[in-house]
């Protein structure tokens, strides 16, 4: 199989002779298996059966090692086609015939690739962010400043008084629900909401942001020996730790950084659904106890009550 210089272009030649490789390639890859496929055979004693195999098992790899090193060999005999896409007349730079040194048809050709790509991701992203209910750039240049409505306080820090007047007015919106607010350590804020006579929840807040939730027993102790509230020992009753890790959850839920008041305002109207912890039934099962425990889960958009298991 002689070699010579080559045309430029693909060689017709090589491309015939890669063709047949490849097929001789395949045979050589099913003798393999074949082998496999037929094991140990033929032979009287072990020994013999054992050599046998192990010899035609060598013989097919060689067979397959040299087909396809003749196979890479004529590959690179083979040449590659020009490209030609539709760049209107920057197709022309293709022509060049010095374009191992100045590739500037196969670079332009990449680019006009990746920024396909790109424009197809940010199509996708920009289809994704459509469907929040929030805008997260001012898009609305035409409304005049005075018909736009009064944006609340976006930092993490808000002044203390802006806090209380919040919390005052979620204590005032649920009657069952009673709120006490203290700030042991500065300008944090710590919430102590008893819920009838069924919980008591402790809320540590960052500013108007909440940090943490523990759900305890209407009559376990909430406080400390020192008379500040306990935020770091769990419930002594399963029901109770369910519902806080529910509640964890809840907050992760609720998440609107430009809004924190509804943030703070939907937590809590969640939270007061636990109003019939023990009274209400599962909506899936209609049973009041599972594994002795009643529906601890409450769907974030119609609170209802559901099981741990029949939530999924």
């Amino acid at each position: 199989m002689a070699e010579g210089v080559l045309s430029p272009g693909v060689n017709l030649e090589a491309f015939s002779q890669a063709i047949s490789a490849i097929q001789a390639l395949r045979s050589s890859v099913t003798r393999v298996f074949d082998c496999l496929k037929d094991g140990m055979r033929n032979k009287e004693t072990l020994e013999g059966r054992e050599k046998g195999f192990v010899a035609a098992f060598q013989e097919s790899l060689h067979s397959v090692s040299r087909d396809l090193g003749e196979l890479e060999r004529l590959s690179n005999l083979v040449g590659k086609p020009s490209e030609n896409h539709p760049l209107h007349n920057s197709g022309l730079l293709s022509l060049d015939p010095v374009q191992d040194k100045t590739p500037l048809y196969s670079q332009l050709l990449q680019a006009y690739k990746w920024s396909n790509k790109l424009q197809y991701h940010a199509g996708l992203a920009s289809g994704l962010l459509n469907q929040q209910s929030l805008k997260r750039s001012a898009n609305q240049m035409g409304v005049s400043a005075k018909r736009r409505p009064k944006a609340q306080p976006t930092t993490l820090v808000l002044p203390p008084q802006y806090v209380d007047d919040v919390i005052n007015r979620i204590d005032r919106m649920f009657p069952e629900m009673s709120i006490q607010l203290s700030r042991p350590n500065g300008t944090s804020a710590m919430l102590l909401v008893t819920l009838g006579k069924v919980l008591k929840v402790i809320v540590v807040m960052r500013s108007l942001f909440i940090d943490r939730t523990i759900v305890k027993g209407y009559n376990e102790n909430v406080y400390t020996e020192d008379g500040k509230l306990d935020i770091w020992s769990k419930s002594n009753y399963q029901v109770f730790q369910k519902v806080t890790d529910h509640a964890t959850t809840a907050l992760l839920h609720y998440q609107l950084p430009q809004m924190p008041d509804v943030v703070v305002r939907s937590f809590m109207t969640w939270l007061r659904s636990y109003i019939k912890l023990f009274q209400a039934p599962c909506q899936r099962c209609g049973k009041f106890l599972q594994d002795g425990l009643p529906p601890t889960w409450r769907d974030f958009r119609t609170l209802e009550a559901f099981h741990d298991t029949c939530r999924q």
